[in-house]
């Protein structure tokens, strides 16, 4: 048995550790892994590298991904079979018995795709910090990104409280708001901003000048950068989109403190 190995999309904590526990259980069983380079890409341009037990086993504790990473996207051109086809020639080039894309929805979108159109196997792990794919309890990685955020608006806490300030923290999750909204209720934020939501500015400033009476000197406000006001789409950094059609969000939490 011969499996491929590829990480597709952003990266986050955990993907090494998949990957050398997916090259443990084929070694395993008599198996060998390849590693599939820069994703998608990796497979369409034939870019390769062995994976062993040996190679492996010091990755539990290491973040980003050995294999590299990309948002190839092989079906972007509808009408261009040629990368496709690539992914069918690498397939078979190196005998593969499937293939363990390890990414979120779009990678994972790909992986479907080539298993129900061209019958190619496909093994699906969930990788995501935004914790936006269904069926799932956690995604990997989703765990560390709260943790980021209590950490980070733990030290903003005291900068507010000595200075008497309402500080907005924004968080990423696109359109999902499970970042902010666990992060939020951990530090126990005055007010949770989340996509799923329309933000309402009355009720938030009801409650922050309610705490502020009741004698809190200082607020904590965490919003999702999907998050958006009534009747408006959510804030941009770019407007290019990437090639699986998304654009990069940003700018909600200036937005929200203006």
């Amino acid at each position: 048995m011969i499996v491929g190995i590829l990480t597709g999309g952003g990266d986050c904590p955990g993907l090494n550790a998949v990957i050398r526990s997916v090259v443990r259980k084929v070694a395993n069983v008599g198996g060998s892994c390849v590693g599939i380079l820069d994703g998608w890409r990796g497979l369409i341009k034939d870019l390769t590298r062995p994976l062993s037990v040996a190679d492996t086993d010091g990755l539990i504790d290491r973040g980003g991904t050995i294999l590299g990473t990309s948002r190839t996207n092989p079906y972007k051109d509808p009408k261009d079979r040629g990368p496709v086809e690539a992914i069918r020639a690498s397939f078979a080039g190196h005998h593969l018995d499937a293939v363990v894309a390890i990414g979120g929805d779009d990678t994972l979108g790909v992986a479907n795709k080539l298993w129900n159109e061209e019958r190619l196997p496909m093994v699906g792990v969930p990788k995501t910090i935004d914790n936006d794919l269904s069926v799932t309890d956690f995604t990997f990685g989703f765990d560390t990104a709260v943790n980021v955020v209590v950490e980070a608006v733990d030290r903003i806490r005291t900068t507010a409280e000595s200075h008497r300030r309402i500080m907005v923290i924004e968080t990423m999750g696109r359109e999902a708001g499970w970042i902010a909204c666990f992060g939020g209720i951990a530090v126990a934020a005055d007010y949770i901003l989340i996509p799923e939501e329309p933000i309402d500015t009355e009720h938030l400033c009801e409650v922050l000048k309610r705490r502020r009476a009741e004698g809190k000197t200082y607020g904590l406000v965490v919003v999702s950068e999907g998050a958006r006001f009534p009747e408006t789409v959510a804030l941009v950094q770019e407007q290019e989109i990437d090639q699986f059609g998304h654009v990069r969000l940003g700018g909600i939490g200036q937005a929200v403190a203006d």
